[in-house]
């Protein structure tokens, strides 16, 4: 009778297309086959009975992320579009406009177009709002519009975009976009090379081999890898590139899980490039996944300094899983492991708070590790550097100046009245920090703090309840003192906050290139690393 009932469901999960979630369970059998059959026989009812049409496509898509959601941020569900966006992060080619871009409303944002890409080419500029492409309004597609600029090679495509209140046009020639790793590399002074890694792709240990060997031929005696802002990417990538640092045989990470299959050790296996070269890593709140293991294990074998402020704290693995109709799952496999023990991972996404949010792991819980040499480093919250610098960690306010584009909108209105600035490097002036805080007021950009994002939701549910009249004084009065306790906070940060807007703005004149370059010779991280680097004391004194 058993055998019977496995066969019977194991039949009803496949044709579900669930197999993978039974898959996934060793026991529970009874239960998951029950789940799933509540869910199948719920998914037929509503399709059949519900009062309007519906997409079984789109509303089993929502059912799945929001699923998955629940679980980790890192647990993802990828239809057969997703996947292709997945391949290409990980390969770092494609076939497209060549340019970042973002959706808001009804519209696709250009935020940064690659240089001598098509985007590029054909003349859009960063803040272009697309609005139309080909015969397909924007307004009318609610599905990822970003497809609709993908194709093979030299496909020609009909746009049409608003630029500062004009509508315009052009043809986009779709052609190869490459995303490299290493975006920028190049010697700052007679001894010192710099290398830009911004993500973790197939060809990552490539290019980061091929700069560091140029550097070396040219002339350079210290290394300084940069990775900030690097989400991280391919594993093995992060294991490579430490090996171009380590000898061969070194252990650089070791993944744990409930699962035995997942339990590896990953050690380098290939001849180092150079052993001795003394190297300083500078890493920020951005620097994740595989940016750790890399930070992380160098740290803890002694091989580098690390320099700029605590990164983000993901120490978790994830593993891209094939399933039917050409569809993915990216799972949570495993955690990882630095070689001296840590696990770095921030947030617990198993014990949330009555919000549902992830607890993030108090300091007084961190657990201490002895590097290769001895020294003490900590696990819990990401990699501490070795030298930690206060200009290294973003504000509040400058971050939310980011997420809500404030700066990004008032670099691009700053662009179209200065259109000859060139390569020239400007300062921002007080002046020019007054008329940000005026455009800030003028384009009614909102800071949506989570305290004005409460004191919104309140006045929504007094509406509801026909209360609003008798709080609105109050409301207003609320909503002022917190506008003016901003504006306090955007003049105490005033230094930072112009530093953004101006690397903004050499981003619009001179590429992201442009931006590196400013680097090399003005930025306080590189220019700690390098010290550090120039005093073999210092440098040596900080590793034993």
């Amino acid at each position: 009778m058993l055998k019977y009932f496995k066969k019977r469901y194991i039949i009803a999960v496949a044709a579900s297309g669930f197999f993978f979630v039974a898959a996934s369970f060793k026991d529970d059998f009874f239960e998951i086959a029950k789940q799933i059959e509540i869910f199948t026989t719920l998914f037929k009812t509503v399709n059949q009975n519900y009062v309007d049409e519906i997409n079984p496509a789109e509303l089993m898509d929502k059912a799945i992320k929001s699923m998955l959601a629940d679980l980790d941020p890192y647990t993802n569900y990828f239809n057969e579009q997703d996947v292709v966006k997945f391949k290409i992060n990980n390969t770092g080619e494609y076939t497209g406009i060549g340019a970042m871009i973002t959706r808001k409303e009804d519209k696709l944002i250009i935020k940064e177009p690659y240089k001598g890409f098509p985007a590029d080419k054909a003349g859009l500029k960063a803040g272009d709002a697309i609005i139309q492409i080909g015969d397909v309004l924007l307004s009318d597609f609610k599905d990822d519009a970003s497809q609709l600029l993908k194709g093979a090679k030299n496909t020609k495509v009909d746009i049409k975009y608003i630029r500062q209140g004009k509508t315009l046009s052009c043809q986009l020639i779709l052609d190869e976009v490459e995303i490299k790793a290493v975006p920028y590399f190049a010697k700052i002074d007679d001894k010192t090379g710099y290398i830009v890694l911004s993500a973790f792709n197939r060809k990552t240990t490539q290019e980061t081999k091929a700069a560091l060997e140029k550097l070396k031929a040219d002339g350079a005696q210290r290394i300084i890898l940069d990775l900030r802002g690097n989400p991280g990417g391919l594993l093995n990538e992060a294991v490579n590139v430490c090996n171009l640092f380590v000898p061969k045989g070194e252990t650089i990470v070791t993944t744990k899980s409930k699962n035995s299959k997942y339990n590896n050790t990953y050690k380098t296996s290939n001849e180092p490039i150079d052993l001795d070269i003394p190297l300083a890593i500078i890493v920020d709140g951005k620097s994740a996944s595989a940016s750790e293991i890399v930070s992380g294990a160098l740290q803890d074998l002694d091989r580098a300094v690390i320099v700029g402020c605590r990164s983000f704290g993901k120490g978790l693995v994830q593993r891209p899983i094939d399933m039917t109709y050409g569809t993915q799952v990216k799972v949570t496999i495993s955690r990882y492991y630095t070689p001296a023990g840590r696990c770095i991972q921030a947030l617990d996404y198993w014990h949330k708070d009555k919000d549902g949010k992830a607890v993030r792991t108090d300091a007084s819980k961190y657990n201490a590790f002895k590097t290769k040499k001895g020294r003490t480093v900590y696990d819990g919250g990401g990699i501490q550097p070795d030298i930690e610098l206060a200009d290294s960690k973003l504000s509040t306010i400058a971050e939310v100046l980011q997420k809500n584009d404030g700066i990004f909108n008032y670099v691009t209105y700053y662009y179209y009245k200065n259109p000859n600035l060139g390569d020239k490097i400007p300062t921002i002036t007080d002046a020019d920090f007054a008329d940000f805080k005026s455009f800030l007021k003028k384009e009614k950009i909102s800071f949506d703090t989570e305290t004005e994002l409460a004191l919104k939701t309140t006045l929504e549910k007094a509406k509801k309840e026909k209360i609003d009249e008798t709080i609105g004084v109050q409301y207003d009065q609320l909503m002022a003192a917190l506008q003016k306790s901003e504006e306090t906070l955007l003049d105490k940060n005033q230094k930072e906050i112009k530093k953004l807007i101006l690397d903004e703005i050499i981003k619009r004149y001179q590429y992201k290139e442009g931006l590196y370059l400013y680097y090399t010779k003005n930025n306080v991280e590189i220019a700690k690393a390098n010290a550090v680097l120039a005093n073999p004391t210092e440098y040596n004194k900080i590793l034993q």
